[in-house]
């Protein structure tokens, strides 16, 4: 098999500010607090760090989207680096980990802090946060085909799709709900996490419905916090503190049309042909992997993954959630163990990543998973944003 750059690139680090619905801290403050932790978790020095990336860079704008770019960090840290990135413009929201694996690939660099920062929670109190639009303003681009129909926030664009979904898998609501109690049973096992206390399906069932199909159960939780991983060239990792977390395989969105609003398979997305880039990057199979960390930026998004990973067949995920005991810490595969974007707060897949390799190296505590995972698949959005990566220790 080609080799391929992602197979000499390694996380070594990994860490995360506080996460909360309010902070007392600054966006810069938090994204500070996440590299620190991530630099030393890897065993390195700042001195060390010779690239920065993020995903979408800088947007002052006061969503709470993405406060803090690189040039941002750079200058508080003091990193003298020889490379850096970050913008929208990038192969999805793992954009910022793909192009670490470039620039390690090229030699420019030997250790990537990657860094994800959101203050969403803050940004709410304004009309603007967490929403696709702004009201009163013209819209051009993609959104001006929002703003003609009202949608004006991500579960309304998503429900259309979802509704779709629904209509041609023949999905209860009873089964969807699985997700959101799966993650929130796990939530209840990490302190980090927002919404720590047991939901049944009755809660499910009683929680408003944001737009149809979706639940707020179904939603994910806007917050202020960050997350940072160091990805490293493979050949420095192996001496470093943790095992080396290999970045077996990717898969990205860039064979799709760059587009929300002329996707081709709505009730899909990009993934299925994300997945089978990444599936056709290794030889390993599903049945390697022992955990997965799904996109959940909606249920909907977990439930696609589970179909297009190929864990269950397409429109099959209804009866392999069923009950919940395959998805759950001590099932066949256990899903979002930290809780996920639902539970634990909205961090987008960077979140994930920093779970994944919390489980891979059997740091999780409580919410541990058993037998020694090795092998962890994760994934980003849907949309044209879907990326995903299969993670290997050791």
């Amino acid at each position: 098999m080609k080799r391929f750059a992602e197979k000499d690139c390694a996380i070594t680090g990994v860490g995360m500010s506080e996460v909360s619905r309010g902070s007392a801290k600054s966006a810069l403050e938090l994204t500070v607090d996440a590299c620190l932790e991530a630099i030393a978790d890897a065993g390195l020095k700042r001195g060390e760090i010779d690239g920065i990336a993020t995903w979408p860079g800088e947007r002052a704008d006061g969503s709470g989207f993405s406060p803090v770019g690189s040039a941002a960090l750079q200058d508080a840290l003091r990193l003298e680096v020889n490379w850096y990135a970050g913008g929208g413009e990038a192969p999805g929201q793992y954009g910022a980990v793909f192009n670490a694996i470039g620039a390690i690939a090229a030699g420019l660099c030997r250790h990537v802090l990657v860094f994800r920062t959101m203050y969403e929670a803050t940004a709410r109190k304004t009309a603007f946060a967490n929403a696709l639009i702004r009201a009163g303003e013209r819209q051009a681009g993609p959104f001006a085909w929002y703003a003609p129909y009202h949608t004006y926030a991500a579960a309304l664009q998503q429900a259309l799709f979802f509704n779709l979904y629904v209509h041609k898998s023949g999905i209860r609501p009873e089964q969807v709900g699985q997700i959101a109690i799966n993650q929130r049973r796990n939530a209840g096992l990490n302190p980090r996490a927002i919404y720590r206390t047991a939901i049944t399906i009755e809660d499910y069932l009683a929680s408003p419905v944001i737009a149809t199909p979706l639940r707020l159960y179904d939603c994910d939780v806007p917050i202020d916090g960050a997350a940072a991983i160091v990805v490293s060239r493979l050949d420095g990792a192996r001496d470093l503190r943790n095992p080396p977390i290999r970045i077996e395989a990717i898969g990205s969105s860039m064979e799709y049309r760059n587009s929300w609003t002329q996707l081709d398979a709505l009730d899909t997305q990009a993934q299925p042909r994300v997945a089978e880039m990444m599936w056709s990057r290794t030889q390993l199979t599903t049945a390697d992997v022992d955990i997965a960390q799904l996109y959940d930026g909606f249920s909907f998004h977990t439930l696609n993954w589970l179909e297009n990973f190929g864990f269950c067949e397409r429109y099959g995920a209804k009866d392999f959630i069923e009950g919940g005991k395959r998805i759950a810490l001590d099932g066949e595969l256990p899903v979002n163990t930290g809780g996920g974007a639902l539970s634990a707060g909205r961090l987008h897949a960077y979140g994930a990543v920093h779970e994944a390799c919390t489980q891979l190296w059997g740091k999780a505590g409580a919410r541990q998973v058993a037998g020694d995972p090795k092998v962890c698949a994760t994934s980003t959005a849907g949309g044209p944003l879907a990326g995903c990566m299969l993670l290997v220790r050791g």
